[in-house]
């Protein structure tokens, strides 16, 4: 299965995202690699960010990059 480059754009509310498609890639560490590279050479900003997704097929990576995830609760001892 391929990996897929994607700039996410969160909505403000939070439950919504908005993905540009970059590219896809046969092996994670090229994949890896093109995303270090964007982030040094192309900082994003508004909250806006890289991600990468492994996935069958490009609208099941966007499906994926879109569910809703509640944030994680970090307990006392764990900061």
């Amino acid at each position: 299965m391929p990996y897929y480059l994607y700039i996410v754009t969160p909505s403000e509310t939070g439950t919504a995202k908005s993905l540009e498609y970059l590219s896809q890639f046969d092996k994670f560490k090229t994949a890896k690699n093109e995303a270090k590279r964007l982030r040094a050479e192309t900082p994003l900003e508004d909250g806006r960010y890289y991600k990468i997704m492994f996935a069958e097929n490009q609208s099941e990576a966007e499906q994926h990059l879109k569910e809703y995830r509640e944030q994680t609760v970090v307990k006392e001892w764990e900061k």
